[in-house]
């Protein structure tokens, strides 16, 4: 009769390899990729918030959820962007409030000049029950806004004169964004308004179509206007915030727990850009003038003050003389 030999232990390996099959069968976790947007150059304030944010959603998700960064208007302009994030062809952007104010009114208050006193303020107003209560605005638009972010104080500059007074900036032919508020505010200047998307400022500036552009320290040194543009004012006629938001197709599937994690990302990059027009603040004016601009720091704003007073009775119509005073009033 032939002995039964006993089994012998599968090796390791041989155990490994026999599980593959079952792990294959195994569903993988899903991955999402989003897609986001904004107008200004890499490395700019608008871009450390959005790489901020979206290292904050793959840190906070495990990597299940990531973001594609698509920067300098390379899927279109501001207004473009909000579009198709309201339709859901784009995931998520950073945006001005400049376009915005087409798609959600109630907004538009915060875009009159000189309404704000310093950054100190406009963060206060932003990040208080006023700046909530207008976040909330947005889903009934189609919009999810999850913070406000900071594109920062505006400033003009032009090719033909330094500007100290108002009456410095009548007949020049600026850039504007495609804003109704600021239009209006800068006609009392005498300034000539073009509202044109920011993918097309360089080239206008360079061909001499308009004859300056306004916008904060940070977006002219990150769109290099210094090459197309000779003098700088620093008029800070206008706070302009910014926006992160993402497509309600997106916020509609996330679970509790990610959206946490989406507004926790989004506190981030708000603190991250910030902090990036902060230091653009403080030390972009001595590279635009070894970059060979013009500057004058200061400038007399009690005419700009007192050219724009019969436009603020206009705003007081229609955004209410009581919610201006109220965000004025914030400390």
């Amino acid at each position: 009769m032939t002995a039964i030999r006993p089994r012998r232990p599968l090796s390791l390996l041989a155990a490994a390899c026999a599980a593959l099959p079952l792990l294959a069968a195994l569903p993988a976790q899903a991955q999402t990729v989003l897609k986001m947007g904004h107008v200004l150059a890499k490395g700019s304030h608008y871009d450390v918030g959005a790489n901020t944010f979206c290292e904050e959603l793959d840190k906070g998700t495990q990597g299940r959820i990531k973001c594609q960064i698509f920067a300098a208007g390379a899927l279109g302009g501001e207004r473009e962007m909000v579009e198709a994030v309201q339709l859901g062809t784009q995931d998520a952007v950073i945006t001005s409030t400049g376009p915005v104010g087409n798609f959600v009114p109630e907004i538009k208050v915060l875009d009159i000049p000189f309404l704000f006193r310093d950054y100190a303020h406009a963060r206060a107003v932003l990040d208080g029950k006023i700046g909530q209560d207008l976040l909330g605005k947005f889903p009934g638009k189609g919009l999810v806004a999850l913070a406000w972010s900071e594109n920062g104080f505006r400033h003009m500059t032009n090719n033909k004169r330094p500007i100290v007074t108002a009456a410095d900036a009548t007949g020049l032919k600026l850039r504007t964004m495609e804003n109704k508020v600021h239009m209006a505010g800068y006609k009392t200047f005498g300034i000539l308004p073009t509202p044109m998307s920011m993918t097309e400022v360089f080239t206008a500036l360079q061909q001499g179509t308009v004859d300056g552009q306004e916008n904060p320290v940070g977006v002219i040194l990150a769109s290099k206007f210094s090459q197309v543009q000779k003098h700088l004012s620093l008029t800070g006629h206008v706070y302009s915030p910014a926006l992160i938001m993402v497509s309600p197709g997106v916020w509609g599937k996330l679970s509790e727990a990610d959206k946490k994690v989406f507004q926790a990302a989004a506190a981030k990059s708000v603190a991250a850009s910030r902090k990036k027009v902060n230091d653009d603040e403080a030390n972009g004016l001595a590279q635009l003038k070894k970059d060979g601009m013009q500057i004058v720091e200061q400038v007399d704003g009690a005419s700009f003050r007192k050219a724009i007073a019969p436009a603020y009775a206009e705003f007081a119509k229609e955004f209410g003389a009581d919610k201006i005073a109220a965000i004025q009033a914030v400390r």
